[in-house]
């Protein structure tokens, strides 16, 4: 406990990408409070309600990450008026064979990156896992020593939009299938008055 409503974490472990996970009720539904990329091993979860119980776990993810495709994108803002119906994750045909998400030969291939607008690329892949948790779109900007995530998919997912951020305007980016691996132990912290 950094103050009665401010709350920090550590962990050690593998150099993974972890989901690290809140709930408030011991057996409650736990939410992603972020993937942390594999360098990450501190977070500060700041501001809680007061009184509350807090426990939160790790869980590391694992999964054959596509080669990198480098996109620069034009010159401008987001348009909240642009049409964004390419966006919205689909499942298209034409999967051959599939493959058990723990080996090779389950790595996304044929990723393509179509830039849309200024912030916006539609990214295409093959589907080559059977057993996927879901696909992970990993982004790291020009400068950024690690991939973090930009956006987590369902399973059997194959096109999704991504409206970049501002500093992904030169980015490189991956489709990764992924699995979860080991999940840490539980903490439990109750927050202050």
């Amino acid at each position: 406990m950094l103050s009665p409503n401010d709350i920090a974490l550590e962990w050690r472990g593998e150099p993974t990408t972890h989901a690290l996970e809140f709930a408030t009720e011991r057996d409650g539904a736990y939410t992603v409070l972020q993937y942390a990329p594999p360098g990450q091993s501190t977070f500060k979860h700041p501001d809680l309600m007061p009184k509350t119980p807090f426990y939160y776990r790790l869980r590391s993810i694992h999964g054959p990450a596509s080669a990198p495709l480098d996109v620069t994108l034009p010159p401008g803002e987001f348009d909240e008026q642009a049409d964004h119906s390419w966006a919205p994750p689909r499942t298209l045909p034409g999967s051959p064979s599939k493959h058990p998400v723990r080996s090779e030969q389950a790595v996304p291939t044929d990723v393509r990156a179509k830039v849309m607008h200024a912030n916006g690329i539609l990214f295409t892949w093959q589907d080559n896992a059977s057993d996927e948790a879901g696909y992970l779109i990993e982004a790291r900007a020009a400068g950024a020593s690690e991939y973090r995530v930009a956006a987590v998919l369902d399973p059997d997912v194959n096109s999704f939009g991504l409206i970049t951020l501002p500093e992904e305007k030169v980015a490189s980016y991956r489709v990764r299938a992924y699995f979860y691996g080991a999940q840490s132990n539980v903490v439990h912290l109750v927050t202050g008055g």
